[in-house]
């Protein structure tokens, strides 16, 4: 057996040849960033050279300052660290005095911790549901509506300073414009074109929204819901529109069927068809159990004259009589082997 240290070596020379990865394992690679799917910058500084404080600002920013340098030490406690984090999808608003001056991108951020604050503005794609309200339609029918709708802010110092919610304001102004939207349509109509209604309120709410420093990327209608009432209304007229295009099926077939059969009757008027007709009855006539049947001698002219019944039936009695004439001493057993079973047709 080998010892510890030659499988150690032997371990690692296969680590090596494959760059550190066993060879149990793949290899995972990874594309490397573009940097239009990053998030975009923000970073602007606006002067503040204009702003004049006196004596009490001035103060506050050195003594800010002393603050901040002993508070940089992670061993001094009693001093504020200048330091702030803005982690990736946010964006850092820098305020001095209460004024804002300064937007800052994702990373370490230095601020005075006595003349200045920072607030951290998501600039992600949020998802918020609307809550269920009930709209009544055109044609007055309440109904409860699900949507949720897809936005993300843009400007950061509009949706902050500019709005005091603009979350609740969102909310708010699609819902507003829902019922609006629904109420100017019916029933059907609102089911039909859930996408074309979504569309709408999209339009409608999507330039209040870019004052907001808010981008709205979609809107959504999940569900609509009616009564119990309703449902069953609108089953049964579904039900009964399903059955009346099935009976306009059927009539439709039955039309068809009698112009198919008159196009065969013309067909069939011809002695040649009637012959066919003629031998195929006699044909299924003796298939028959305890049938007696005898084929006779076909008359196009008879057939055609009688409807072929009659000339068949005429031919028959005529044979069956001068078979009598000729052959008066036929007995009766023999006289039964021309005549047909009555119960065969």
């Amino acid at each position: 057996m080998a010892s510890l240290d030659e499988q150690a070596e032997m371990s690692t020379s296969s680590f090596d040849k494959k760059k550190g990865v066993p060879p149990t394992m793949g290899i995972i690679s990874m594309e490397p960033l573009n940097k239009q799917i990053l998030q975009p910058s923000y970073a602007n500084e606006l002067p503040l050279n204009d702003t004049q404080h006196g004596f009490y600002g001035s103060m506050i920013n050195v003594l800010g300052n002393v603050c901040g340098f002993f508070g940089a030490n992670p061993i001094c406690c009693c001093c504020p660290n200048p330091y702030k984090r803005v982690d990736q999808g946010f964006v850092g608003l820098v305020s001095r005095f209460g004024k804002f001056y300064k937007s800052v991108d994702p990373g370490l951020v230095k601020v005075n911790p006595l003349s200045e604050s920072i607030r951290k503005v998501d600039v992600k794609i949020q998802i918020t549901e609307i809550p269920k309200q009930a709209i009544m339609t055109k044609d007055n029918v309440y109904v409860h509506i699900d949507s949720v709708i897809y936005w993300h802010i843009i400007n950061p110092y509009q949706s902050t300073f500019g709005i005091a919610d603009v979350r609740k304001a969102l909310i708010e102004r699609t819902q507003t414009t829902l019922r609006h939207t629904l109420g100017s349509r019916v029933l059907q109509d609102c089911i039909e074109n859930r996408e074309a209604i979504a569309s709408e309120v999209l339009e409608i709410i999507e330039e209040p929204a870019s004052l907001w420093g808010v981008k709205i990327e979609s809107i959504l209608i999940k569900d609509i819901q009616f009564s119990k009432e309703l449902q069953e209304s609108l089953s049964s007229a579904a039900q009964a529109q399903r059955i009346g295009r099935s009976k306009v099926i059927a009539a439709q077939a039955e039309v068809d069927a009698a112009k198919l059969m008159r196009q065969a009757a013309e067909l069939l008027n011809i002695p040649a068809a009637m012959q066919i007709r003629y031998l195929e009855t006699m044909s299924s006539m003796a298939k028959g159990p305890g049938t007696k049947t005898i084929f006779m001698p076909y008359s196009p002219d008879g057939v055609h004259a009688h409807s072929g019944i009659g000339a068949v039936g005429a031919t028959f009695s005529g044979e069956i009589a001068n078979h009598h004439n000729e052959e008066s001493n036929m007995t009766k057993d023999t006289f039964q082997a021309y005549t047909i079973d009555s119960t065969s047709g």
